[in-house]
């Protein structure tokens, strides 16, 4: 069964960093697209990053663009987002996410096949 679990969330003040981590099980992983999605209070689910299978391509929101980092590590099947410079804005549930040979712009778009239990991320002014 594969599950993804995610970690690291937490209250922060605005301008502070976070590390979000998303620890994947099952025999294959980097078979993947991965990415991450956040869920704002009343708000829909939207993406926020998204990394290629081989790690060496990522698209981000411009919301997020220039301040937040998607990586990942194959070898451990870890998933990463670093954020820096957090607003207020950034409040919501993170979700990370994963798609069995699926392109970035797939899973951008919510073609999803797992996903996380969601960490809570809470950034105050």
């Amino acid at each position: 069964q594969v599950r993804w679990v995610e970690s690291g969330g937490g209250l922060v003040q605005a301008g502070g960093s976070l590390r979000l981590s998303c620890a994947a099980s099952g025999r294959t992983f980097n078979n993947y697209a991965a990415a991450w999605f956040r869920q704002a209070p009343g708000k829909e689910r939207v993406p926020v990053a998204a990394i290629s299978w081989s790690g060496v391509s990522t698209t981000y929101a411009p919301s997020v663009q220039g301040r937040f980092t998607i990586s990942r590590d194959n070898g451990r099947k870890m998933v990463y987002l670093q954020m820096n410079d957090l607003q207020p804005d950034d409040t919501a549930v993170y979700y990370c996410a994963g798609k069995i040979r699926g392109a970035m712009s797939e899973i951008m778009a919510g073609s999803v096949d797992y996903w996380g239990q969601g960490t809570q991320v809470t950034v105050s002014s």
